[in-house]
């Protein structure tokens, strides 16, 4: 399995962008897609996930700005991140935990990060 997220850019506070997350391969399962963000020097954090039932969890941080969602028929989840902010700015990593086949254990997977840079 494979992760590609696309999207990244540059964005003026209070303004909008939508990074997507496709996923390639084959599995048996899922359990759900998320989407973390790290800056230099600190912790990778969770902003957003989605399980399978369409569940969703943010951040104290992005509730209310952004919406995770996931396109099962693609395979494609999608990060909606509205009213920017300049502490948004980060390498967005697309993560997925899921099962390769029936008898094996949920595993995770990362996507290459895309970079978000909120400034004037």
């Amino acid at each position: 399995v494979q992760l590609q997220a696309s999207g990244g850019g540059l964005v003026q506070p209070g303004g909008s962008l939508n990074v997507s997350c496709e996923a390639y391969g084959q599995w048996f399962s899922l359990n759900h897609m998320a989407w973390y963000r790290q800056v230099p020097g600190k912790e990778r954090e969770l902003v957003a996930r989605i399980t399978n039932s369409g569940a969703t969890h943010y951040a104290d941080s992005v509730k209310g700005r952004f919406t995770i969602s996931w396109d099962s028929a693609k395979n494609v989840a999608y990060l909606q991140m509205n009213t920017l902010r300049r502490e948004d700015t980060a390498v967005y990593y697309c993560h997925s935990n899921l099962k390769i086949h029936y008898d094996l254990p949920w595993s995770d997977y990362w996507g290459r990060g895309t970079l978000v840079t909120v400034s004037s």
